[in-house]
C-alpha cells in the first residue's frame, strides 16, 4: 500500500498539492517517485515564473526516465526547493516532506474540484 496522505489533493499526473491560503506547495506522490525509482536530478522552475493550470514547469530525472511536472494551479512560482539541486534523492526519501518541489502563489481561491482527494487518488493508482 502506497502512502496517500488524506490532507493533500492530487492530480491524475501524480502531483500532490497542499493548499495554504493562496499559496500551494507541490511535489510528486509516493506512487510517482516509486515508479521513477532513483531520482538523480531535478529541473526546478524559476521563481516569479507565471504558470497556467497544467503547464509543464519542472522535471524530475531518474535512472529510468525523465518526467515532466505539471502545475495543478495557475499562479506565480514563489519559492523553489533549492536543496533538491544537491540532494534530489529527497524526493524518494520523503516525497511529502523535504521532497517538495515548489510553492505557487495563486491569484485567488484554488479550485479544489479539479483535484482528486486521497480516496479518489488511491482508486486511480489501484490501492
Amino acid at each position: 500500500m502506497r502512502e496517500v496522505p488524506s490532507d493533500l489533493r492530487y492530480t491524475k499526473e501524480h502531483e500532490w498539492v497542499k493548499v495554504e491560503g493562496n499559496e500551494v506547495s507541490i511535489g510528486i506522490t509516493d506512487f510517482a517517485q516509486n515508479a521513477l525509482t532513483e531520482v538523480v536530478w531535478v529541473e526546478l522552475p524559476e521563481v516569479d515564473l507565471v504558470v497556467e493550470v497544467m503547464d509543464s514547469f519542472a522535471s524530475v530525472e531518474s535512472v529510468k526516465s525523465v518526467s515532466e511536472i505539471y502545475s495543478p494551479v495557475a499562479g506565480t512560482v514563489a519559492e523553489v526547493n533549492e536543496s533538491l539541486e544537491e540532494a534530489p534523492e529527497q524526493i524518494n526519501e520523503d516525497p511529502y516532506g523535504s521532497g517538495w518541489i515548489c510553492k505557487i502563489k495563486t491569484d485567488g481561491d484554488v479550485d479544489l474540484g479539479a483535484l482528486l482527494d486521497s480516496t479518489s487518488y488511491s482508486a486511480l493508482i489501484g490501492d
